[in-house]
């Protein structure tokens, strides 16, 4: 199995990408020219990724699917369509490394024995503190 690293320019490859008018920043310029892009790529027909892989995407990724396990993401900030296209790109294999990341699992640690002791002493001192400070309000009333 190839990591993941390996696959981006392939991943790449397979979007679709497609611009359209921006109603960002820009005024007049805005108008004009096509600065929004659109990166369009379907999990299901990935010729890169194996059978496990597509179903680890499908389940992360679900609210940002369509009906047809079709990845949209859209970039309109910039000005320009190569700045958004980056933009489209760096978020889309954002999304696949941190969704295909294995996570470790975590071990469960007992908890150390000097640290059991220390709380009870802990304990003990202040239990001391709270007894003097009755004690000493019993002879104040004398």
């Amino acid at each position: 199995m190839k990591t993941i690293e390996h696959l981006v320019p392939l991943l790449l490859q397979e979007a679709v990408y497609q611009t359209a008018r921006s109603s960002g920043k820009g005024g007049q310029h805005v108008n004009k020219t096509e600065s929004k892009v659109e990166l369009y790529w379907s999990i299901v027909r990935s010729q890169c990724l194996t059978e496990e892989q597509k179903k680890i995407l499908q389940l992360k990724l679900k609210n940002k699917l369509s009906g047809d396990f079709v990845l949209i993401i859209k970039a309109q900030n910039e000005r320009s369509q190569a700045q958004n296209k980056k933009r489209v790109q760096d978020k889309f294999i954002q999304l696949i490394t941190t969704a295909l990341k294995v996570e470790k699992t975590r071990k469960e640690t007992q908890v150390p024995e000097w640290s059991k002791v220390q709380r009870l002493l802990n304990k003990k001192i202040k239990a001391q503190k709270i007894a003097l400070r009755k004690i000493n309000k019993s002879t104040d009333e004398l």
